[in-house]
């Protein structure tokens, strides 16, 4: 791979459009990371035409053959991991322990993929229970793949949101063509070379890196395209929907995640999650802690816990081992944040410590007394601060987390078994954790959201059925 090739049809080749390349840069100096080609509308046209002749190819390989393609590329991902995890800190901002943590996590990742698309099982039909006829005949269901898939990834994880769609599509038969963010195009391309280097067959394998205005609606409304799974913002996924046609779809979107401390909750456990679950990737995360609703009884102890230990989050240079917490995406991202801080507190709310800029760095804020219905709480900040107001019951804490557009994650801090049981059965989220907060996922687990923060679910084997379809079988005999 030349730094301006385009990856189409699992195979690299040179961009010919003139001044069709993008210097990516450190969003914490702004040095360059590397140079990449950009895709046209006239690459859209060749990669989909090449993944519809890949995917016929594909579907007739058998899954262990599959699998054996993509356990090789897992073992690529290992042996490539510090590499990866090099272009993830630098292109996007995340330290290098975070960024370490994620690539680490891809082979895995592949490997249980792969496992899952050699598990494509139907069941059979009792079609002997239909009134008069039926006891002649054999029916059954069989799982096939949609053919070709669109994945479209965000920047926050360039990694695990790549592979997370990448990984199952091609585990069940399906061809890809990946548009990935256009701020973190390196790791998806070298991510894609593992497949590639695999020997992943011709036609199968497409990275498209370009604007979604330019590259997204040619994408996403093409005929030849059976599946979309996309994750990025509410707007943006409420388009795809607008504008997609008859296709299956994923849409994992916004999220304001809320975190309920009760009365018996462990403080310290609490404020320590949340000092977590926060601020992790400058909180640049679906599922981050952005609200957490505390009883009046235990909020000023709760505070108490949690401030100092947001303190001590250092800021810096994303490749140091020191930096606990690195840049935002942009400048102009952390611009957007500070000002939604300030905002909170012109709006009434207490900054207790943080919200100060310094080019794309934010120092990690809590911000108290947020009214539960203020844009700083109904609103996805997508930046490392969180929003802590209160509830002096249950039912209205209750409320709060429901309170927003989302329903993405959520998490409750108590000791109380009866509480938990009707926490996970009245919050409306995704995913309720007990005792920790929504940021903790295990890549094998079902994800996804309810209500404004989408539909469908990742993790392979949930992604595997997203991504296959199902056809009925029925063999006709003789009447007996």
């Amino acid at each position: 791979m030349a730094p301006t090739e385009l990856l189409i049809g699992s195979r690299w080749q040179a961009s010919t459009g003139p001044g069709r390349t993008r210097e990516v840069k450190s969003p914490f100096d702004g040095s360059a990371v590397g140079t990449v080609a950009l895709a046209g509308p006239e690459d859209v046209d060749v990669a989909l035409a090449a993944a519809e002749r890949g995917a016929a190819v594909w579907r007739r390989t058998p899954a262990h053959e599959r699998m054996t393609i993509l356990l090789r590329a897992a073992e690529l991902a290992d042996e490539r991991a510090g590499k990866i995890a090099q272009t993830i800190s630098a292109e996007s901002g995340k330290t290098i322990t975070e960024a370490t943590g994620e690539a680490s996590r891809s082979g895995d990742l592949i490997r249980l993929a792969a496992f899952e698309g050699t598990q494509l099982y139907g069941e059979t039909l009792p079609l002997d229970a239909n009134r008069g006829t039926g006891f002649d005949k054999v029916g059954f269901t069989l799982r096939q793949p949609c053919g070709v898939v669109v994945a479209i990834t965000p920047f926050n994880y360039p990694a695990l949101l790549v592979l997370h769609k990448l990984a199952p599509a091609l585990a069940a038969g399906n061809a890809v063509v990946l548009k990935p963010a256009t701020s973190t195009p390196l790791t998806a391309l070298e991510l894609a070379s593992c497949f590639v280097d695999a020997g992943i067959p011709e036609g199968v394998l497409s990275v498209l890196v370009g604007s979604g205005g330019v590259l997204g609606d040619l994408l996403v409304t093409d005929p030849r395209v059976r599946k979309i799974s996309f994750t990025g913002s509410t707007a943006t996924g409420e388009h795809i929907a607008r504008v997609a046609g008859v296709k299956k779809l994923s849409l994992e979107l916004g999220a304001s995640c809320p975190v309920v401390v009760l009365p018996d909750a462990d403080l310290e456990l609490a404020a320590s999650a949340v000092a977590l679950g926060g601020y992790v990737n400058a909180g640049q995360v679906c599922i981050s802690v952005q609200r957490v609703i505390t009883h009046p009884s235990v909020t000023s102890d709760f505070l108490d816990a949690l401030v100092p230990k947001v303190k001590a989050i250092r800021t810096g240079d994303p490749s140091s081992a020191e930096t606990t917490m690195g840049t935002l995406i942009t400048t102009a991202e952390a611009e957007r944040v500070e000002r939604a801080i300030a905002q909170a507190g012109t709006d009434g709310a207490r900054i207790l410590t943080g919200g100060e800029r310094d080019g794309a760095v934010v120092s990690p804020a809590v911000v108290a007394d947020v009214h539960p219905d203020s844009a700083f709480s109904q609103q996805e900040l997508f930046g490392p601060a969180v929003a802590v107001s209160s509830a002096a019951d249950w039912e209205s804490a209750i409320a709060q987390a429901n309170g927003t557009a989302y329903g993405l994650g959520a998490g409750v801090f108590t000791s109380d078994v009866a509480g938990a049981i009707r926490a996970v059965r009245e919050i409306d989220a995704g995913s309720v954790h007990i005792n920790w907060t929504p940021l903790w996922r295990a890549d094998l687990m079902p994800y996804g959201g309810l209500k404004g923060s989408g539909y469908g679910k990742e993790g392979p084997r949930a992604a595997v059925s997203e991504m296959t379809e199902v056809k009925t079988i029925v063999l006709h005999g003789r009447p007996w």
